[in-house]
């Protein structure tokens, strides 16, 4: 029988490699919203929302001054941050696209709704909300169908703007 981990398992933290820690420090903090709850000198610091002790840990040991890691490369293809509600989300994304931050893309799940981009270092960065249980798109036999439509980005916008 495949092992399985309890339904409550979470994902606890991400640790990124990053080449300049001020830049993204300044990036997580400022442009997503994350508080800094701790920083080893130049070479390491730890971002939370409410207050954890880090959900975001930003390192520089093996990638001070490097470039980004090549496209074509296994690794980490992007993080995913759960926003509460569209407004936050809406917000969230007001604030990366005032950055000049570019989107890459923007999708409809159904079961949630997602936004696209790229950090300073070329991590791949999902902010998302997702919709009550209740609502998510059901077949005929009520399995699970999910979608992949455009998102109304400026719909989206306008929310976190209230």
């Amino acid at each position: 029988m495949p092992a399985k981990v309890p339904a409550d398992t979470s994902v606890g933290h991400i640790h990124l490699k990053v080449t300049d820690l001020d830049r993204a420090i300044a990036f997580y903090g400022d442009v997503l919203g994350f508080t800094l709850t701790q920083r080893y000198g130049d070479q390491a610091a730890f971002l939370s929302a409410g207050g954890y002790h880090h959900h975001i840990g930003l390192n520089t040991w093996h990638s001070r001054g490097a470039g980004p890691a090549p496209d074509r490369a296994a690794g980490l293809y992007h993080v995913a941050f759960l926003f509460p509600d569209r407004a936050s989300l809406g917000a969230a994304l007001n604030r990366v696209l005032d950055h000049g931050t570019p989107l890459e893309g923007a999708a409809d799940h159904g079961v949630s709704e997602a936004v696209y981009f790229r950090d300073p270092d070329g991590n791949g960065i999902e902010l998302y909300r997702d919709r009550p249980e209740a609502d998510w798109p059901r077949d005929p036999d009520g399995a699970l169908a999910m979608i992949n439509q455009p998102l109304d980005i400026n719909a989206l916008r306008a929310e976190g703007a209230a």
